[in-house]
């Protein structure tokens, strides 16, 4: 059986039961639509949690960046378990305590303001709509080479996909489906991963491979060899570390609190019977997050030695060893027919050149062997995962289990998201807000109606997205860690933190993090729009766009603190509202 016959047979059957879940579990309340009842057991939870965690982001582009930047992609690594951490301990026990249904109500409901709900409900609505961006760029990527169409025609069947199996079954549908999602996802990243640790180092495990001697006999390290093949070519060590402490330290702290701040991760702890089953299916998701996350590294390292050493590039010297373009593999073929991989014959020799012409030194030696630039025009790093276990002429059944994976991660994820959005937009502003009046059933089809239109939004920027899938992804958890994080960790353990401090912040947060990423990123992500290059040479003080939220996070704090000092406290009905969430045996203030 062919490869897309195949892919189409794995694809498709995954497809049907995530549809069969959501119709079987279709919701029919608005308590079965935003928390599914609120009935879900604590481990089922937990592998819930983790598909929903674990997006496109996460299975496609956080092993290709890895490949990539090598050593500095780490801090994705840190910061998306750490901030887990944070959510869990923190955050997730006292917010099922308060048992509302979304974070903006929380907001709302402790600084007793209907602004800072709406203040919340922007905020939640900009982190959201730019995270699920990312998604769509997955979904893109994989629909685009698996079934042989253009990266917007993927998006567009993505979009299909979502909208049918999250708008029928709202939370309810959403979190069986995602324990579906899980366990294909899971299992589609470990099982190659093993396949190409057996074939490089003769280990079954990839966590153990990455640190092991290459099986050819050599007595050289994985890593080492990795290093050597890309310095060869003109690019940085793979384990040497190229960004500024400072970057680092930032872009960790940002996905971290990024993290604790996402409402689609919190409301799912919205959706256990009781408060002690918030932190266990807390403890449970870590658990299934590990499993592809300490595989990571493994994946993305011994992709970048397999696209380099299969390509055969041309290294200063031996002009002889370039690959013949016409004779080129076949995966190469396949991913050039999505324009996420492209090939330009620069010097009219018909060989792929491939090295670091953007190292000054470098090029002139290139140069003078009559090599005009690196003709590796284009190569997304997100086409890494999927592409590996072609380049490593795996069989076609883990090929195409590959492609189902990568769509379910990307899926479940989107889901999520446009739920939070959807949610945010009929319960906190239409039914909280605007029409208080309006009947369940009203409130219901509006969070329909809001659901599909967030995937027409999402799908048009996930076209037109502003960076990798992990990239765009960071930006939103920069925007949920400069507005949301602060409000709600103060909101939990601050008495004297009040309205006036809580809009203060979150408006100081998010405006000093929207700004500097339009400023290098553009207005909406539009290219041209941005008023400077987004270079290291132009960052403040070294620190990236997707870093930048953390330093929002501190002016929110700061100006949410200061602003609160200068105007009357809480009223004591809020100062005991919070002391209830806090202490335990306290009365909650919710359902």
């Amino acid at each position: 059986m062919e490869l897309q016959t195949l892919t189409y047979l794995v694809v498709g059957a995954t497809f049907a039961l995530y549809i069969g879940i959501a119709l079987w579990s279709r919701a029919s309340s608005t308590g079965e639509f935003y928390v599914a009842g609120g009935h879900v057991h604590p481990v089922a939870n937990g592998m819930a949690t983790a598909a929903d965690w674990m997006s496109a982001a996460s299975f496609i582009s956080m092993a290709g960046l890895i490949a990539f930047l090598g050593y500095d992609a780490s801090v994705y690594l840190m910061g998306w378990t750490g901030g887990y951490v944070l959510l869990a301990l923190l955050l997730a026990p006292y917010l099922r305590k308060f048992g509302k249904f979304t974070v903006p109500e929380f907001i709302g409901d402790r600084f007793d303001s209907r602004t800072a709900r709406l203040v919340a409900v922007f905020c939640l609505i900009v982190a959201s709509i730019t995270y699920v961006i990312g998604q769509m760029k997955g979904v893109g990527v994989a629909f685009g080479r698996f079934l042989e169409v253009p990266f917007e025609v993927g998006v567009l069947v993505g979009m299909g996909i979502v909208f049918i199996y999250a708008v029928l079954g709202g939370m309810k549908g959403i979190t069986y489906t995602q324990i579906a999602q899980y366990c294909v996802l899971i299992f589609a990243y470990t099982v190659p991963a093993i396949f190409i640790s057996l074939n490089l180092t003769g280990h079954v495990l990839p966590q153990v491979g990455l640190g092991a001697d290459m099986a050819d006999g050599s007595g050289v390290s994985l890593l080492n060899r990795l290093d050597q093949v890309v310095t060869d070519l003109g690019f940085a060590a793979f384990t040497a570390q190229k960004s500024t402490d400072l970057n680092i330290f930032l872009l960790t702290a940002s996905l971290m609190i990024g993290t604790a701040g996402l409402p689609h991760v919190i409301v799912r702890f919205f959706t256990v019977p009781k408060v002690a089953d918030a932190r266990s299916s807390a403890g449970w998701a870590l658990v299934f997050i590990a499993l592809l996350y300490t595989t990571a590294p493994a994946v993305g390292a011994m992709a970048r030695l397999n696209l380099v050493e299969t390509v055969q590039p041309g290294a200063v010297g031996a002009v002889d060893g370039n690959l013949v373009y016409a004779e080129r593999p076949e995966w190469f073929r396949n991913w050039e027919t999505t324009g996420l991989l492209g090939f330009e014959d620069k010097n009219g020799d018909g060989r792929i050149q491939y090295y670091n012409d953007a190292d000054p030194g470098f090029a002139e030696q290139a140069q003078a062997h009559g090599w005009k630039g690196n003709e590796m025009v284009t190569v997304d790093r997100d086409i890494m995962v999927l592409a590996n276990p072609e380049i490593a002429g795996l069989p076609d059944w883990v090929i195409a289990l590959v492609a189902a994976g990568g769509l379910a991660a990307a899926l479940s994820t989107a889901a999520g998201l446009l739920l939070a959005i959807s949610s945010a937009v009929s319960h906190d502003l239409l039914k909280g807000m605007i029409a208080p009046n309006i009947s369940e059933r009203q409130e219901l089809m509006a969070s329909r109606l809001a659901m599909a239109g967030a995937i027409l939004v999402a799908g048009y920027l996930g076209m037109n997205p502003p960076g990798f899938a992990a990239e765009t992804v960071a930006l939103a958890f920069g925007l949920a860690a400069s507005s949301l994080f602060p409000a709600l960790m103060m909101g939990i353990f601050s008495l004297r933190v009040n309205r006036a401090g809580a809009i203060a912040g979150m408006l100081a947060g998010v405006t000093v993090t929207v700004t500097y990423i339009v400023v290098f990123k553009g207005v909406f992500f539009i290219p041209g729009t941005e008023l400077l290059d987004n270079t290291p040479d132009n960052w403040l003080l070294g620190i990236s766009p997707e870093a930048f939220g953390a330093v929002g996070a501190v002016a929110n704090f700061i100006v949410a603190w200061t602003v609160s000092r200068m105007t009357a406290p809480p009223p004591e009905h809020i100062r005991q509202l919070v002391e209830n969430i806090r202490v335990p045996g306290g009365l909650p203030s919710g359902r």
